[in-house]
């Protein structure tokens, strides 16, 4: 009965432990001789890839961002640019505007004293056929009134001049005196 004891199922023999112990140390051996390595090796390029590329993204930020400081720089520039041109159309505007408000003005003043020429041109060109009209009727009229002829040119000349003097002089009473008539003629 004592082979019964000896036989526990539950405490392994010496030779199982033996054995298990160098298989244990074989595969130890193994693994850190060969597997370990390549873990560790893996372990590193994939660490070393990984902060090659936040090296490379962290670039890649720093020049975009200088790339976009650079762009807001040369949008900020172009925005004064234009403001700038902006300005100096408005001024260029005024200005035109102004010359053109003095051709105007000028041309206006040149329209007027034309007009004012024109109109004296005309009166005086009135006032002499109506002084020729006046003569030929008062003529007419004083040889009625004469009772002879005044076809004479040298008699009829005296009494149209003598006619107009009298006029003119009446015209310059009027305007000396302007309340008289409303220094109308």
């Amino acid at each position: 009965m004592r082979a019964a004891e000896d036989l526990n199922p539950l405490i392994p023999h010496v030779s199982e432990i033996v054995i298990g112990l160098v298989v244990f140390g074989i595969l130890f051996f193994l693994i850190v001789k060969f597997v370990a390595p390549n873990f560790e090796k893996a372990y590193a390029d994939r660490t070393k890839a990984i902060e090659g590329g936040i090296s490379a993204a962290e670039t890649k930020q720093a020049e975009a961002d200088a790339r976009l400081a650079e762009l807001e720089k040369q949008l900020a520039d172009a925005r004064h640019e234009a403001a700038r041109i902006r300005e100096e159309a408005r001024e260029q505007g005024a200005q035109i505007v102004a010359e053109m408000r003095e051709q105007a003005n000028r041309e206006a003043e040149r329209i007027k004293e034309n007009g004012k020429a024109t109109i004296e041109a005309e009166r005086q060109q009135a006032v002499t056929s109506l002084r020729a009209e006046v003569g030929t009727l008062a003529t007419a009229l004083a040889g009625r009134i004469v009772g002879e002829s005044l076809e004479d040119d040298e008699r009829a000349n005296r009494v149209v001049d003598r006619f107009l003097a009298d006029l003119e002089d009446l015209e310059t009473s009027r305007q000396a005196a302007p309340g008289v008539n409303g220094g109308a003629v």
